[in-house]
């Protein structure tokens, strides 16, 4: 089965009013987190996302949605991983980056979902600031709404795996 059918017959596309992380409302949501804890729909997403790795060095995340993702295409690439925090930790080492060491390294930035760009371009920036070489981020659902002119602007390239639109039409005449 195609991912995209995968992730509407898990139910990872709900219906409803959602405010999304972007502060927007609409009329849809997308779960990938009902998806992600499903193995065989993750290692889909990881295999899928294995050709668009290119010369990475290093795999990087934000947290949380991101995470299972980015672990399963690290154990399908063998490349070490980084996740990017969203906000410091006030204990512990207080950085915003964990794991593998992403300074002077092509990193390729994995998301769940993207919106406005708004959270995954604070992540670019952020890898930025330690050393790192980011121009791409590969997401599994591009919602369409502004992703990708934001991260063009910071000279990123946002490739995704699924876009809403794609979602939405093969949901059409399921039960909402």
């Amino acid at each position: 089965m195609a991912l995209t059918q995968e992730l509407v017959a898990c139910g990872a596309l709900r219906f409803g009013t959602f405010t999304l992380t972007s502060g927007k409302t609409s009329s849809y949501y997308v779960d990938i987190k009902a998806a992600s804890s499903r193995p065989r729909i993750l290692k889909a997403m990881a295999q899928e996302l294995r050709p668009k790795v290119g010369d990475a060095e290093v795999l990087a995340g934000v947290e949380l949605g991101a995470v299972p993702i980015l672990v399963a295409l690290a154990l399908e690439t063998g490349l070490p991983y980084a996740i990017i925090r969203k906000q410091a930790k006030a204990h512990g080492t207080g950085k915003r980056v964990e794991g593998a060491d992403v300074k002077g390294k092509r990193v390729l930035l994995v998301e769940d979902v993207t919106t406005t760009g708004k959270s995954v371009l604070d992540a670019v920036q952020v890898l930025r600031a330690e050393g790192a070489d980011v121009d791409r981020v590969e997401t599994v659902v591009d919602r369409g709404e502004g992703a990708s002119e934001a991260l063009g602007q910071h000279r990123v390239r946002l490739g995704a795996l699924v876009s809403a639109p794609e979602l939405l039409s093969l949901s059409r005449g399921t039960t909402r």
